[in-house]
């Protein structure tokens, strides 16, 4: 096939189609079919999977217009099962892009002098060096800014000191733009409670902590150290310290160890009292690995002779809004908030339903080169960009043009503009009124969301809404009564299977999940604050039962039966097998749900082809991509499913010589031992102690290298294997030759030619045989050896073939270089022999 091959794809320009086989072209035009897909209206490049049956049809718009094109759309068509996945990057901050153009062309085309020019550029720059991260804009556009150089109508430019660096950098992705207080806090040192109100951003200088039951103090301790105001009190550890109010009380892990339920309900009434703003209460759940101990009251007895009640979310919920007369918000399994500040709850709710869609991240307006002439409100623009710019981000945060009282600039803006409204509609002008259209539809979807979930949870409505809320509703609902309407009307949707499954489809065609053929979406949790508001308010009526998902990797909307699943994995960023830790699978229409934690009674399952459920800007997402991509080339496991279990796939991956370098698969660094299977038939005893003079002197002639022993697979696998098959067992006459060994073969031999060395290196650390590989000399006895040689040639990716005649062995080869070289050693008339190259068809 005509293109650019990428581990087992090929890649091609669409005008290339005509040039493929008759084969190719005709699943190109089902393809077509399945996809309703036209060529250079819908899609220009074409990525065939050489192993499989799957085909992309890839839409770069501006292919020809700019150096490195940006993918717009993709269609990946499973022909085998008549299934089209569509993926649109109209919205990402992060997506592919497409190097070497002239690779997707056909030779003779006009712009090939052109792109090859750019991509030797590329090369010279060193910005081809680390291929894995270079496939996305953002890594790509920082490489080259790293490299100080810029492109400039499609050419390499040095950067000079006058050039203004680039603000649409990963820096606008969602986990940079996103400021967390006290990411310096060492949350594992933190109680569960603690990090909960971290993460929601209620720790900081501002506001007073008290820790009622406050143990030895950690907390205390870890909270001083970042300049919290904090103090405690505990029966035991700090009888001594006064009882405060504060602004948030924590009483963590306190009613569950208290036997007396007088005494439990006077402590929480007593930490409520000290409460100004948030109350945070906590307490153990029952789950499958809970002590067991003597019944006691309504507890256990433990065997450390300790009292612990075991609660279940629904009855700590419940026991916390009967005795405080007030509604109990769960943010975690076992941990409570419970706000005195309607405001502050309010604020808190819809901000947990609030979107962080790329539109909201929009960077400041892009400039290109300096212009001869500006026109007079291009003048002013530059003049007071220091204070517009910030304004429209505001603008999009909200959705809306801000109330004079949200502009922080207030007074500048009127001494430039004359009056906040005038410098409103400049701003208007300066930049694209769709993006605020956009901003504006995805705060209605937080709104949606917010409301739909105070109906569900059966909040009563609040009695005054916080002023910015008033605002929000004004503008987007005209009143409360209508916003509250048009949010039961999605509520009330959440039922509909048909609708979830095809909002889920949507989703996935936005790079947010996959959608299983158990109709099922997975998508990792960074994701769901850009879904669509059914599938937000959808996840969020499990949060009203389980708490936030903050603490969970991957989530699975089971879109027919009303459940939801949410799961914990160990290191999810960091490995590119994560394994699973935690599962909670949530029944919405029965509003219970199952703990199952892995580790002692369930092995924790590796999660397989991770770059499904994340996207482009997901760290380490290149890296993810070309591992998964490389575990599929392999080709060693069915991952249709679940996958192999960790046993299993360790083993298998061992077995076939490849191991795991943090996200790359690279070849086994070990030396295994000489009886392990080499391939299907043979040990790699078979192959090392075969000839005739490591069997007459005895000489051990191990591979030193591990490579070597990779080589000895690869060949066994791709060459003797398949021969094997098909003529049976044959014998070998000359294996894996070592270096000692090379020096005590007296016949003619040529180590650095025949790669029966394999990847070993002599005493000056020198490659015996630059060609690496390996090989083998064999013959099939009572078979012809020119019939074996030539079914090998025709049925193998051998390297190098040498055939010497019908009654004697062949020397094939297995290498990296594939070179098919078919040599007849012929016998000339002097008794000497010469190489003469066979032609293949």
């Amino acid at each position: 096939m005509i293109g650019k091959k990428v581990l087992n794809h090929i890649y091609w320009h669409f005008s290339l189609n005509g040039e493929q086989s008759l084969e190719v072209q005709q699943r190109i035009t089902e393809a077509e079919k399945l996809s309703r897909c036209r060529a250079e209206h819908d899609y220009n490049i074409v990525k065939y999977e050489i192993n499989g049956t799957a085909i992309s049809l890839l839409h770069y718009p501006d292919f020809f217009d700019t150096p490195f094109p940006v993918l717009a759309t993709s269609y990946r068509i499973d022909l085998n099962n008549k299934r089209v996945e569509k993926r649109s990057y109209q919205d990402s901050y992060n997506p592919p892009i497409l190097h070497r153009k002239e690779l997707l062309l056909g030779e003779q085309h006009p712009r090939n002098p052109e792109y090859r020019e750019l991509t030797a550029t590329a090369e010279q720059l060193g910005l081809f060096d680390n291929p894995v991260t270079i496939g996305f804009k953002q890594a790509w556009d920082a490489l080259i800014a790293e490299k100080g150089f810029q492109l400039i109508d499609g050419q390499f430019v040095p950067i000079g000191n006058e050039v203004d660096t680039p603000t649409d950098t990963l820096a606008d992705s969602p986990s940079a733009s996103i400021v967390r207080h006290l990411t310096a806090l060492s949350r594992s040192n933190l109680s569960a409670p603690m990090q909960c109100l971290a993460r929601h951003g209620f720790l900081d200088s501002n506001l007073s902590v008290f820790d009622y039951g406050c143990g030895k103090g950690d907390d205390i301790r870890n909270l001083k150290a970042n300049s919290i105001p904090v103090a405690g009190w505990d029966p035991h550890y700090a009888p001594d310290q006064l009882k405060q109010e504060a602004d948030i009380v924590n009483l963590g892990f306190v009613i569950n160890v208290i036997e007396d339920y007088q005494e439990r309900l006077e402590a929480l009434i007593g930490a409520y009292r000290l409460t100004r703003q948030i109350l945070v209460v906590s307490a153990m759940l029952f789950n499958q690995n809970a002590l067991k101990g003597q019944p006691y009251n309504d507890g256990v007895i433990t065997q450390r002779n300790t009292f612990q009640k075991y609660y279940t979310q629904t009855e700590l919920k419940e026991f916390l809004s009967d005795t405080l007369v007030t509604d109990a918000i769960p943010v975690a399994p076992g941990i409570f908030f419970i706000f005195k500040d309607q405001d502050a709850e309010q604020r808190f709710l819809l901000n947990r339903q609030r979107s962080r869609r790329n539109i909201l991240r929009v960077p400041q307006r892009p400039f290109g080169p300096p212009q001869p002439k500006l026109s007079r409100r291009e003048k002013i623009y530059q003049t007071y960009r220091h204070l517009l710019d910030p304004l429209w981000q505001q603008t999009l945060a909200l959705g809306r043009l801000p109330d004079k009282t949200e502009i922080p600039e207030l007074i500048a803006l009127t001494e430039a503009f004359g009056t906040a409204n005038k410098a409103l509609r400049f701003m208007l002008e300066q930049f694209e009124e769709d993006l605020l259209e956009q901003a504006r539809q995805s705060r209605i979807d937080d709104f949606l969301t917010y409301l739909a979930l105070q109906t569900f949870s059966k909040r009563k409505p609040y009695k005054h809404l916080e002023s910015g809320l008033q605002r929000d509703i004004k503008a987007f609902f005209g009143d409360y009564k209508n916003a509250v309407a048009n949010a039961r009307s999605v509520l009330f949707q959440i039922s509909n299977a048909e609708s979830i499954e095809t909002t889920c489809r949507q989703a996935t065609e936005q790079g947010l999940g996959y959608f299983d053929d158990e109709h099922a979406l997975y998508l990792h949790t960074s994701l769901v604050d850009r879904l669509p508001a059914l599938l937000r308010i959808y996840i969020g009526c499990a949060t009203v039962l389980y708490g936030d998902i903050d603490q969970t990797d991957l989530i699975k909307i089971h879109s027919q039966s009303g459940k939801l699943s949410l799961m914990r994995y160990d290191d999810f960023t960091g490995q590119p097998l994560p394994r699973l830790l935690e599962r909670v699978k949530i029944n919405l229409r029965e509003q219970t749900f199952d703990l199952f934690q892995y580790g002692e009674e369930f092995e924790p399952t590796y999660l397989y082809l991770k770059s499904r459920y994340i996207n482009e800007e997901f760290p380490h997402y290149a890296q993810q991509l070309n591992f998964d991509e490389q575990l599929q080339a392999l080709d060693l496991f069915d991952l249709s499913r679940y996958g192999p279990k960790p046993g299993e796939f360790r083993e298998t991956l061992a077995k076939h010589r490849w191991e795991i370098d943090d996200f790359e698969l690279i070849r086994s660094r070990s030396l295994p031992n000489l009886d392990d299977n080499c391939g299907g038939y043979l040990t790699y005893r078979h192959l090392i102690e075969c000839g005739e003079t490591q069997q007459n002197t005895g000489l051990l002639n191990l591979p030193k290298q591990p490579d070597s022993y990779n080589a000895l697979y690869d060949l066994a696998v791709n060459i003797l294997d398949p021969a094997i098959d098909y003529f049976g067992m044959f014998r070998l006459t000359y294996g894996f030759c070592s270096h000692e060994l090379g020096k005590l073969i007296k016949k003619r031999v040529a180590p650095k030619l025949d790669q029966h060395a394999a990847h070993e290196r002599n005493t000056r650390n020198n490659l015996i045989c630059p060609r690496l590989g390996a090989a083998v000399d064999f013959i099939v006895e009572d078979e012809n050896m020119r019939e074996v040689a030539d079914w090998i040639a025709e049925n193998t990716p051998f390297d190098r073939l040498y055939f010497y005649d019908e009654n004697r062995p062949i020397h094939v080869s297995y290498g990296p270089e594939q070179k098919r070289e078919y040599i007849d050693m012929v016998t000339t008339e002097s008794g000497k022999q010469v190489p003469r190259k066979r032609r293949l068809a």
